[in-house]
Protein backbone atom coordinates (compact mmCIF):
# COMPACT_ATOMS: atom_id res chain seq x y z
CA UNK A 1 0.00 0.00 0.00
CA UNK A 2 1.52 3.31 -1.12
CA UNK A 3 1.92 5.97 1.56
CA UNK A 4 1.11 9.53 0.45
CA UNK A 5 1.63 12.92 2.06
CA UNK A 6 -0.91 15.58 1.05
CA UNK A 7 0.22 19.14 1.80
CA UNK A 8 -2.70 21.54 1.42
CA UNK A 9 -3.77 24.51 3.54
CA UNK A 10 -7.43 24.48 2.45
CA UNK A 11 -9.07 22.27 5.09
CA UNK A 12 -12.08 21.29 2.97
CA UNK A 13 -9.95 20.34 -0.02
CA UNK A 14 -7.39 18.59 2.17
CA UNK A 15 -10.06 16.43 3.81
CA UNK A 16 -11.62 15.66 0.42
CA UNK A 17 -8.28 14.58 -1.05
CA UNK A 18 -7.52 12.44 1.98
CA UNK A 19 -10.86 10.65 1.69
CA UNK A 20 -10.54 10.19 -2.09
CA UNK A 21 -7.11 8.56 -1.87
CA UNK A 22 -8.00 6.45 1.15
CA UNK A 23 -10.98 5.07 -0.77
CA UNK A 24 -8.57 4.23 -3.60
CA UNK A 25 -6.49 2.14 -1.20
CA UNK A 26 -3.74 4.56 -0.23
CA UNK A 27 -2.38 5.25 3.23
CA UNK A 28 -2.54 9.02 3.67
CA UNK A 29 -1.11 11.63 6.02
CA UNK A 30 -1.80 15.34 5.66
CA UNK A 31 -0.20 18.66 6.55
CA UNK A 32 -1.76 22.13 6.52
CA UNK A 33 1.51 24.06 6.23
CA UNK A 34 5.04 23.64 4.98
CA UNK A 35 6.66 23.44 8.41
CA UNK A 36 4.46 20.54 9.49
CA UNK A 37 5.13 18.83 6.17
CA UNK A 38 8.88 19.13 6.70
CA UNK A 39 8.59 17.46 10.08
CA UNK A 40 6.54 14.59 8.65
CA UNK A 41 8.94 14.11 5.74
CA UNK A 42 11.89 13.85 8.12
CA UNK A 43 10.12 11.39 10.42
CA UNK A 44 8.10 9.22 8.02
CA UNK A 45 8.96 7.42 4.77
CA UNK A 46 6.52 8.35 2.00
CA UNK A 47 6.06 6.94 -1.49
CA UNK A 48 4.80 10.23 -2.94
CA UNK A 49 3.74 13.80 -2.15
CA UNK A 50 0.86 15.95 -3.40
CA UNK A 51 1.98 19.53 -2.81
CA UNK A 52 0.19 22.86 -2.86
CA UNK A 53 2.40 25.89 -3.50
CA UNK A 54 0.59 28.61 -1.53
CA UNK A 55 1.40 27.32 1.95
CA UNK A 56 1.85 29.19 5.25
CA UNK A 57 5.13 29.14 7.20
CA UNK A 58 7.17 27.41 4.47
CA UNK A 59 6.12 28.06 0.86
CA UNK A 60 5.50 25.02 -1.31
CA UNK A 61 8.27 25.88 -3.76
CA UNK A 62 10.79 26.22 -0.95
CA UNK A 63 9.57 22.95 0.51
CA UNK A 64 10.01 21.23 -2.85
CA UNK A 65 13.61 22.41 -3.11
CA UNK A 66 14.36 21.12 0.39
CA UNK A 67 12.78 17.77 -0.50
CA UNK A 68 14.92 17.51 -3.61
CA UNK A 69 18.07 18.16 -1.57
CA UNK A 70 17.20 15.53 1.03
CA UNK A 71 15.13 12.95 -0.91
CA UNK A 72 16.05 13.29 -4.56
CA UNK A 73 13.96 10.34 -5.77
CA UNK A 74 10.72 11.06 -3.87
CA UNK A 75 7.87 11.56 -6.41
CA UNK A 76 6.16 14.96 -6.02
CA UNK A 77 3.06 16.23 -7.82
CA UNK A 78 2.29 19.93 -7.53
CA UNK A 79 -1.42 20.71 -7.15
CA UNK A 80 -1.98 24.44 -7.24
CA UNK A 81 -4.12 27.31 -8.45
CA UNK A 82 -1.05 28.88 -10.09
CA UNK A 83 -1.69 28.18 -13.77
CA UNK A 84 0.80 30.56 -15.41
CA UNK A 85 3.30 28.88 -17.76
CA UNK A 86 6.21 30.41 -15.85
CA UNK A 87 4.87 28.93 -12.59
CA UNK A 88 4.74 25.49 -14.23
CA UNK A 89 8.27 25.90 -15.54
CA UNK A 90 9.52 26.98 -12.11
CA UNK A 91 7.81 24.05 -10.40
CA UNK A 92 9.21 21.50 -12.83
CA UNK A 93 12.65 23.09 -12.69
CA UNK A 94 12.53 22.82 -8.90
CA UNK A 95 12.09 19.07 -9.28
CA UNK A 96 8.37 18.31 -9.45
CA UNK A 97 7.48 15.13 -11.32
CA UNK A 98 4.07 16.42 -12.42
CA UNK A 99 2.00 19.61 -12.22
CA UNK A 100 -1.80 19.89 -12.08
CA UNK A 101 -3.75 23.12 -11.71
CA UNK A 102 -6.94 23.79 -9.75
CA UNK A 103 -9.80 23.29 -10.41
CA UNK A 104 -9.12 19.66 -11.31
CA UNK A 105 -10.88 16.36 -11.80
CA UNK A 106 -10.24 14.07 -8.79
CA UNK A 107 -10.07 11.00 -11.03
CA UNK A 108 -7.44 12.67 -13.23
CA UNK A 109 -5.41 13.51 -10.11
CA UNK A 110 -5.68 9.89 -8.96
CA UNK A 111 -4.56 8.65 -12.39
CA UNK A 112 -1.61 11.06 -12.45
CA UNK A 113 -0.48 9.98 -8.99
CA UNK A 114 -0.78 6.31 -9.93
CA UNK A 115 1.26 6.92 -13.09
CA UNK A 116 3.89 8.90 -11.16
CA UNK A 117 4.28 6.12 -8.59
CA UNK A 118 4.48 3.45 -11.29
CA UNK A 119 7.30 5.32 -13.04
CA UNK A 120 9.14 5.72 -9.75
CA UNK A 121 8.94 1.95 -9.14
CA UNK A 122 10.46 0.97 -12.51
CA UNK A 123 14.02 -0.39 -12.12
CA UNK A 124 15.41 2.15 -14.57
CA UNK A 125 13.89 5.03 -12.64
CA UNK A 126 14.18 3.93 -9.00
CA UNK A 127 17.81 2.88 -8.57
CA UNK A 128 19.78 4.87 -6.02
CA UNK A 129 22.55 7.32 -6.77
CA UNK A 130 26.15 6.18 -6.41
CA UNK A 131 27.25 9.37 -4.71
CA UNK A 132 30.19 10.01 -7.07
CA UNK A 133 30.71 11.19 -10.63
CA UNK A 134 31.62 7.85 -12.20
CA UNK A 135 29.14 5.84 -14.27
CA UNK A 136 27.96 2.64 -12.58
CA UNK A 137 27.53 -0.72 -14.26
CA UNK A 138 23.90 -1.56 -14.96
CA UNK A 139 21.71 -4.01 -16.85
CA UNK A 140 19.44 -1.12 -17.81
CA UNK A 141 19.84 0.52 -21.23
CA UNK A 142 22.60 3.08 -21.49
CA UNK A 143 23.81 5.34 -24.27
CA UNK A 144 27.29 6.60 -25.12
CA UNK A 145 28.33 9.03 -27.83
CA UNK A 146 31.68 10.76 -27.70
CA UNK A 147 31.86 12.86 -24.54
CA UNK A 148 28.25 12.06 -23.54
CA UNK A 149 27.30 9.00 -21.50
CA UNK A 150 23.82 8.22 -20.17
CA UNK A 151 23.04 5.60 -17.54
CA UNK A 152 19.45 4.35 -17.43
CA UNK A 153 19.72 2.81 -13.96
CA UNK A 154 20.51 6.06 -12.17
CA UNK A 155 18.96 8.57 -14.59
CA UNK A 156 22.30 10.35 -14.79
CA UNK A 157 24.25 11.74 -17.70
CA UNK A 158 27.92 12.63 -17.96
CA UNK A 159 28.42 15.43 -20.46
CA UNK A 160 31.95 16.71 -21.02
CA UNK A 161 32.81 15.58 -17.50
CA UNK A 162 29.76 17.15 -15.87
CA UNK A 163 27.46 14.79 -13.94
CA UNK A 164 23.78 15.65 -14.47
CA UNK A 165 20.80 14.16 -12.61
CA UNK A 166 17.69 13.83 -14.78
CA UNK A 167 14.02 13.03 -14.35
CA UNK A 168 12.67 10.08 -16.34
CA UNK A 169 11.25 12.31 -19.11
CA UNK A 170 14.41 14.41 -19.31
CA UNK A 171 16.45 11.20 -19.58
CA UNK A 172 14.27 9.84 -22.41
CA UNK A 173 14.47 13.19 -24.23
CA UNK A 174 18.26 13.43 -23.96
CA UNK A 175 18.64 9.75 -24.86
CA UNK A 176 16.69 10.35 -28.08
CA UNK A 177 18.75 13.43 -28.94
CA UNK A 178 22.04 11.63 -28.36
CA UNK A 179 21.02 8.51 -30.30
CA UNK A 180 19.98 10.69 -33.26
CA UNK A 181 22.82 13.16 -32.94
CA UNK A 182 23.05 15.39 -35.99
CA UNK A 183 19.43 14.77 -36.93
CA UNK A 184 16.15 16.47 -36.01
CA UNK A 185 13.82 14.62 -33.61
CA UNK A 186 10.16 15.48 -34.13
CA UNK A 187 7.88 16.49 -31.29
CA UNK A 188 5.76 13.45 -32.07
CA UNK A 189 8.75 11.11 -31.65
CA UNK A 190 9.47 12.51 -28.19
CA UNK A 191 5.84 12.27 -27.09
CA UNK A 192 5.63 8.69 -28.38
CA UNK A 193 8.81 7.77 -26.48
CA UNK A 194 7.36 9.24 -23.29
CA UNK A 195 4.14 7.34 -23.82
CA UNK A 196 6.05 4.09 -24.35
CA UNK A 197 8.04 4.70 -21.17
CA UNK A 198 4.85 5.31 -19.18
CA UNK A 199 3.21 2.19 -20.65
CA UNK A 200 6.06 0.03 -19.36
CA UNK A 201 4.80 0.85 -15.88
CA UNK A 202 1.45 -0.79 -16.58
CA UNK A 203 -0.48 2.29 -17.62
CA UNK A 204 0.37 5.89 -17.90
CA UNK A 205 -1.82 8.27 -19.97
CA UNK A 206 -1.12 10.58 -22.79
CA UNK A 207 1.45 13.31 -22.27
CA UNK A 208 0.26 16.81 -23.10
CA UNK A 209 2.07 18.28 -26.09
CA UNK A 210 2.52 21.65 -24.36
CA UNK A 211 4.53 19.92 -21.61
CA UNK A 212 7.33 19.23 -24.08
CA UNK A 213 8.59 22.83 -24.15
CA UNK A 214 8.80 22.78 -20.35
CA UNK A 215 11.03 19.70 -20.38
CA UNK A 216 13.17 21.06 -23.22
CA UNK A 217 13.65 24.23 -21.16
CA UNK A 218 14.65 22.16 -18.12
CA UNK A 219 17.11 20.08 -20.12
CA UNK A 220 18.70 23.19 -21.62
CA UNK A 221 19.27 24.54 -18.10
CA UNK A 222 20.90 21.30 -16.99
CA UNK A 223 23.18 21.33 -20.03
CA UNK A 224 24.12 24.99 -19.56
CA UNK A 225 27.41 24.12 -17.82
CA UNK A 226 28.48 22.22 -20.96
CA UNK A 227 28.91 23.28 -24.59
CA UNK A 228 25.84 21.30 -25.60
CA UNK A 229 22.34 22.64 -26.12
CA UNK A 230 18.95 21.69 -27.50
CA UNK A 231 18.10 23.58 -30.68
CA UNK A 232 14.49 24.17 -31.69
CA UNK A 233 14.09 23.67 -35.43
CA UNK A 234 10.88 25.56 -36.14
CA UNK A 235 8.15 23.37 -37.53
CA UNK A 236 10.31 20.23 -37.41
CA UNK A 237 11.44 19.44 -33.87
CA UNK A 238 14.67 19.42 -31.86
CA UNK A 239 18.29 18.46 -32.27
CA UNK A 240 21.36 18.29 -30.06
CA UNK A 241 23.97 20.88 -30.98
CA UNK A 242 27.43 21.71 -29.73
CA UNK A 243 29.05 25.12 -29.68
CA UNK A 244 32.23 25.55 -31.64
CA UNK A 245 35.31 24.96 -29.45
Amino acid sequence: MAHLLIVEDDELLRDGLESHFQQAGYQVMTAADGLTALGLLRATPFDGVILDLGLPQVDGMALLRIVRQQQAALPVLILTARDDVQDRIEGLNAGADDYLTKPFNPDELLARVQSMLRRASLPAFSAGQTGDDEPVSSKQPSTSSGDIQLDGATLRAWVQGHAIDLTSREWVLLDLLVKHRGHVISREAVLQAWQAEASEGGGGGTVASNALEVYVHRLRRKLSATRYGVRNIRGLGYMLEQDAP
